[in-house]
Formats: C-alpha cells, structure tokens, sequence
C-alpha cells in the first residue's frame, strides 16, 4: 500500500473530508508520495546501517573508519571481514581471538604458533602468493602482537604432485600454462 492511500483509509472513518475532491485527494497524493520518498530513503539507510545486511555505501562508510582496508571485493566478504576488525580489543591475543580477528585482512587467514615468539600464517584454499599480499602483510602485522616473529606459508604446487598428477611433460605443456600458472595449479588438481 501506498502511503496516499493510507492517508485516505486513516480520514475516511472522520468523515469531514470529502476524499475524492481533486483538491483534498491532489494533496494526499502529493504527501503521499513524499512520504514514500523517506520510506524508501529511510529503508536504504537501515540496510547500509548494518554490517549484516550492508552492500553498498554503508560498507565503504564503515571501512573508511579503519586505518587499512581488507583486501575483499565482494560484499558480505567486505563485511566478514570488517565486522572481524570491529572485534578486535584488549584482550584478543589468545591465538583463537587472532585466528577470528585476522579474518579482517578480507581473505581466509590462519595464523599458527611456532614457539619461540615465531608465528606462521598461512591462506587456506588460495593458491600462491594472494592477491593484494603487500596490503595483507600489513593488516596482518597490525593485528598481530609487534613481539612475534611472522613467516608467510604459500601453496604451491610441489615436485611430486607434479609427478603424482601429470603423465608426461608433454600433458604439462599441452595446458599452455605460464610458469605462474603452473605453480598456482593446485587448485585444479
């Protein structure tokens, strides 16, 4: 329903109001239709509101409030990603509050302990060093307490799954695939 005619349904029971002249219908219709402007307005701003159900402005809104930016394209990974920040605080440096917190760099992160104040953080799932890895260096590093040592595990594609997945040099070669491409080619296998 719109809101000219619920003005109307909310006069009618007066009784004073002659509805259907232009003049009194003319002026609902137009408040009405205003009011369905805000409405939608109003609607728009309660989705970007929230990092739950934001997609648009309302993201790069709540991203702009942070020092670095993930590195996720995609909305509800931006999101993840930064509702993953917003938790940080004083007491996240248990290694379970670390794994959730660096979730905020925009991609799938794990980091492990290494002892001797050494920390290893690996990307499950993406092959090769992952796009946009100097910026996630650096969120990473701002979570992470300053005293640990980190190292960066890749995947890449080893000797033997080589071996253990192609026939013949030649069933390598017949993929066109550029050196790049060879070593990110996990993924497929």
């Amino acid at each position: 329903m719109n809101h000219a005619q619920y003005l109307r349904d909310l006069l009618r029971p007066l009784g004073v109001y002659d509805l259907t002249a232009p003049f009194n219908g003319g002026e609902l219709d137009a408040q009405g239709e205003a009011l369905d402007g805000v409405l939608g307005r109003l609607e728009d701003i309660q989705k970007e509101a929230s990092l739950a159900t934001a997609e648009g402005w309302g993201l790069e809104k709540i991203a702009s409030l942070l020092a670095r930016r993930p590195v996720a394209t995609q909305p509800r990974k931006l999101a993840a990603a930064l509702a993953a920040l917003l938790r940080i605080s004083g007491d996240s440096f248990t290694l379970a509050a670390i794994n959730d917190t660096v979730t905020g760099c925009g991609i799938p992160a794990v980091v492990k302990e290494l002892g001797k104040g050494q920390a290893s953080v690996s990307f499950p799932g993406v092959a090769g060093e992952p796009q946009g890895f100097e910026e996630l260096k650096k969120i990473i590093e701002d979570i992470l307490p300053a005293h640990l040592g980190i190292e960066y595990d890749f995947w890449f594609l080893t000797w033997q799954e080589l071996e253990d997945n192609f026939p013949s040099w030649q069933s390598i070669e017949d993929l066109e695939l550029s050196w790049t491409q060879l070593e990110t080619f996990v993924e497929f296998l």
